[in-house]
């Protein structure tokens, strides 16, 4: 099999091989230095929870049950306090924008001093953080909010299957026993609120075991999608706090046209999938399985209309929020704040926070890059979502390069543009024929091109 070529898109993409010395220089005395005053929280038990192997840990969770409902620590790696702003790695990070993310390795948004290191919440002492406290009732909605600078100390470095096998087991961290209860309380306020989950088929590129690549889908755990739900929680509170002090950054997208929930309804319906009276789109794709049904996938791949128009929006300092702050994903106004290890705006947002919930001036150093970020964000974004999406291709078509010419039995997604998903191995492409979403096919692999990611297929015939 022919190796698809990272070297070729990160060549394509123009990605950074290293830091400049300037940047690396500024990088080792920001490590070196004090963390200054801030809480002690060391007290507070928290863990992390992230893919095994992970250095860059942005956040540490604990959760405690409580007589009126629960409180949740969100500890997130300060990086307001050790980027210095005007400074050689302050216009680094801001050139790169986010960690690329590729399968033979990262391009990291930070020198790893800081991001796998001196700045990143791992279970080894006393740890500068920003730290959320944020208290909720019952139902699980919050009811208050803090953020302040703080002394954390993460008691457990975990990993999704591990957290999922503990509590599969009866017997999870003491830290976040209370994320089974609470985490399906924030799901089902989400779906309530009408957020969009699409739940399509997570592709991702890993080794196949014998020294190249293959592709499989990444299997989603429940308590995966618990620990999201703490951290769309956080964002929400950030952006809250932004909104009722006029002045911060946010993450949008636009609530779902009329006409294209019509259509969504209408392609349900065709395809035999219930739709009672009244029910939101958010209830109808919550309630479908998480499994590779054609009718299933169809719809999904439907909902994707729904979701159109991402953006970041600044405001403040004369500039009004935007008429909808709302991001239409997650069912309220949300911001960026819980990755700042991996993404820039998260530290801008962070800093915002910390002023406006301690009563404070935002700096004017927040002030003067609050207009630029939605732009070095959204071109970030791009780039991002075009390198995943080229490693993914050309792997998908390093799989298939060999088979050009057999047949393949096939979900079909959507029928003009006709586009398919195989299920083994998981590729989702384009087909050329008269097709019928939410149906079954027998499709001939017509080519696999692993230079150029290109994979098309067509009905026999």
């Amino acid at each position: 099999m022919q190796a698809p070529d990272f070297a070729a898109v990160r060549t394509e993409f123009a990605l950074p091989s290293g830091f400049p010395p300037e940047v690396l220089a500024e990088a080792e005395r920001a490590a070196a230095a004090p963390a200054g005053e801030r809480a002690d929280a060391t007290e507070i038990p928290l863990v992390t929870i992230d893919p095994p192997g992970s250095k860059d840990l942005d956040q540490a969770v604990g959760i405690t049950r409580t007589a009126g409902g629960f409180t949740v620590h969100y500890a997130i790696a300060d990086l307001g306090a050790v980027v210095a702003p005007g400074g050689a790695l302050d216009a680094e990070v801001r050139r790169r924008g986010q960690t690329m993310y590729l399968p033979d390795g990262s391009v990291p948004l930070h020198p790893p001093v800081l991001s796998e290191n001196a700045a990143s919440l791992l279970p080894d002492g006393p740890r500068p953080a920003v730290l959320w406290r944020i208290t909720l009732d019952e139902s699980g909605e919050s009811t208050a909010v803090d953020v302040r600078r703080a002394l954390v100390r993460s008691v457990a470095r975990l990993d999704y299957a591990g957290v999922q096998a503990d509590f599969d087991a009866g017997r999870p961290h003491p830290a976040i026993a209370a994320l089974a209860e609470l985490g399906p309380l924030r799901r089902a306020l989400a779906v309530a609120r009408g957020a969009i989950e699409l739940e399509l088929p997570e592709q991702e590129v890993v080794p196949d075991g014998a020294g190249g690549w293959t592709v499989r889908v990444r299997r989603r755990t429940p308590v995966e999608d618990w620990n999201a739900e703490i951290s769309l929680l956080t964002g929400m509170s950030a952006a809250r706090l932004m909104l009722d002090a006029g002045i911060g950054i946010l993450r949008t997208l636009p609530a779902p046209e009329s006409d294209a929930v019509v259509e969504l309804r209408r392609v349900a319906l065709g395809l035999g999938v219930a739709w009672p009276e009244g029910a939101s789109a958010a209830e109808i794709l919550a309630g479908l399985k998480r499994d590779t049904e054609p009718r299933t996938l169809a719809v999904r791949r439907a909902a994707t209309a729904l979701l159109r128009g991402a953006s970041y929006a600044s405001f403040g300092n004369g500039v009004a929020a935007p008429a909808d702050p709302g991001h239409g994903g997650v069912g309220a106004p949300y911001a960026h704040v819980t990755a700042p290890l991996r993404r820039l705006v998260d530290r801008f947002g962070s800093e915002v926070a910390l002023a406006v919930a301690a009563g404070a001036e935002v700096p004017e150093w927040i002030l003067e890059a609050l207009p630029t970020l939605p732009e070095l964000m959204s071109a970030s974004d791009s780039v991002a979502g075009s390198v995943d999406r080229a490693c993914l291709d050309r792997t998908e078509a390093a799989v298939l390069a060999g088979r050009v010419g057999e047949e393949f039995e096939v979900a079909v997604l959507r029928a003009e543009p006709g586009e398919i998903f195989l299920a083994d191995p998981p590729v989702l492409a384009r087909c050329d024929g008269d097709l019928k979403a939410g149906t079954t096919a027998r499709v001939r692999l017509t080519e696999a091109d692993p230079a150029t990611g290109k994979v098309r297929f067509a009905l026999p015939g």
